[in-house]
């Protein structure tokens, strides 16, 4: 497997999330067998302050040039706030927004790459909004406490959410470690200095898999946010 191909394989998966206040990527995590209920996942600041006002986001598949509104009594969202990762949960026919019909593979529960191995990231920079660009960079670190690793490379603007993988070689497989989450510059000597990308794992994201059901099951347990999100007004919803 190069990286070229992983790309190409995830690529698919992808979606461009916008609200009003900002845009953001997700990509899918969940598709229910035999209905049009579909699950995306994506960095919670990407979309809290669209949950809390009840505001629509709307989601562009590149790869089949489509997109849909996405309204609050239409979806269901689950957010964990702490681990900056959100899933959002709608129905729609695949014909009118033809994601694939399995997600990707996500990597194993309780496990977490370690440290110098390449990952690579999918997103929409607010540099080039419109294209969907890779970037890669290796892991630094992994927190277990804040369910985060440290990568170096660079994430930026309209990059928050996107799908973070890894080339597992031996079986050939692409897996999804993560969501890119944010970006930590070097300000140590006052200047703003290359720093460090952070991503969340998706250990919130196996938690929920086994539980989605239906829109309306999930609006039952749906909860609803506790405090306004803590971006300033005006803020991009991105890193």
């Amino acid at each position: 497997m190069t990286w070229p191909k992983a790309v190409e394989y995830t690529r698919p998966f992808v979606v461009k999330i916008s609200t009003p206040r900002g845009t953001g990527t997700g990509f899918l995590l969940y598709r229910l067998e035999g209905s049009d209920l579909y699950g995306i996942a994506t960095a919670a600041h990407v979309i809290d302050h669209a949950h809390y006002w009840e505001q629509p986001i709307r989601f562009h598949h590149p790869n089949s040039q489509t997109s849909v509104l996405v309204r609050h009594e239409e979806r269901a969202i689950f957010l964990d706030e702490q681990r900056d990762t959100a899933v959002i949960l709608h129905s729609i026919g695949s014909k009118d927004f033809p994601l694939p019909a399995k997600p990707p593979i996500l990597a194993p529960e309780k496990k977490c790459l370690k440290v110098g191995n390449e990952v690579g990231w999918l997103g929409f920079p607010a540099v080039s909004s419109s294209n969907l660009c890779f970037f890669s960079g290796r892991t630094s670190c992994f927190i277990s406490k804040d369910h985060a690793y440290l990568i170096d490379g660079v994430a930026i603007n309209g990059v928050s959410g996107g799908p973070t993988f890894h080339l597992n070689q031996p079986t050939q497989d692409v897996l999804i470690i993560g969501v890119v989450s944010a970006y930590i510059a070097n300000r140590a000597t006052g200047e703003t200095l290359p720093g460090l990308s952070v991503v969340q794992d998706v250990s919130h994201f196996q938690e929920l898999l086994a539980k989605f059901q239906s829109i309306a099951e999930a609006k039952k347990n749906e909860a609803p946010p506790q405090k306004p999100p803590p971006n300033p007004e005006g803020k991009d919803a991105t890193p």
